[in-house]
């Protein structure tokens, strides 16, 4: 059963909402997940928005991973995921309230960084380098849910080749959004009340992911560079925006 509160107007938006993002996120590497979540917070109830949107984003990251498993980087998954995991038990445990300034401006910064300064030094791009970034991303998601283009930025700094990149990145991130669905269970979110509008949101996401790998194939590697850092850099400087308004 659908809350009551989301017309079928908004149902049948969302669903061709979740195939428009998750095919911009094939095409271009990142970005769909944050253009879902600004038109959720508008549509849903404030108790659904988070928990529905993990979930969805659960769906379309391992769907994405799952068409593109040829090109994940599985050593660096080796690492990531079992660091992002505790990263995430770390945040369950103290469950402390981070300054959402002081979080948004480092995450945006750190982007930029990321995405036009100079390269990380060689021991950052390594094993102990990736295990912090997975610690301190999966710690971030379970509270802010800001990791996505933090993340997307990282695997990017490590990669060239452009399916590589939004593989490995669909995979990390496919790890990160698990722990929300523990999380917000045992919080007593009723995830059975919202199960159409997720599957259908999941299953037009799919289709928006296959297109978008198709489009990915016309793109050369350099182009891909310069779109994925475009849109990893207005997603830093919205979130900029939002430090500067609280």
């Amino acid at each position: 059963m659908i809350d009551p509160m989301v017309s079928e107007a908004v149902f049948w938006g969302l669903v061709l909402l979740s195939a428009g993002t998750s095919f911009l996120t094939a095409t271009l590497g990142a970005g769909g997940g944050v253009v879902m979540i600004a038109a959720m917070a508008i549509l849903l109830p404030p108790a659904a928005l988070i928990p529905v949107h993990g979930m969805v984003q659960l769906g379309s990251n391992l769907g994405r991973a799952s068409m593109s498993w040829r090109h994940i980087h599985w050593p660096t998954m080796m690492v990531f995921a079992p660091f992002s995991i505790l990263g995430a038990i770390v945040a369950s445990l103290i469950l402390l309230q981070l300054p959402v300034t002081v979080v948004q401006l480092t995450i945006a910064l750190f982007i930029l960084y990321l995405c036009w300064g100079p390269k990380l030094p060689a021991v950052a791009l390594k094993r102990r380098g990736l295990a912090v970034a997975a610690s301190v991303t999966g710690f971030l998601a379970l509270f802010i849910g800001a990791s996505g283009p933090l993340v997307g930025a990282f695997i990017k700094s490590r990669f060239i080749d452009r399916y590589q990149v939004v593989a490995t990145f669909a995979a990390t991130m496919s790890v990160q959004h698990i722990p929300k669905a523990f999380v917000f269970g045992f919080a007593g979110f009723v995830f059975a009340d919202w199960w159409l509008l997720i599957a259908l949101m999941i299953a037009a996401g799919l289709v928006g992911t296959w297109l978008g790998l198709h489009t990915l194939g016309k793109i050369s590697d350099k182009r891909f560079d310069l779109l994925f850092k475009l849109v990893l850099s207005i997603l830093a400087v919205r979130l900029l925006y939002q430090a500067l308004l609280q």
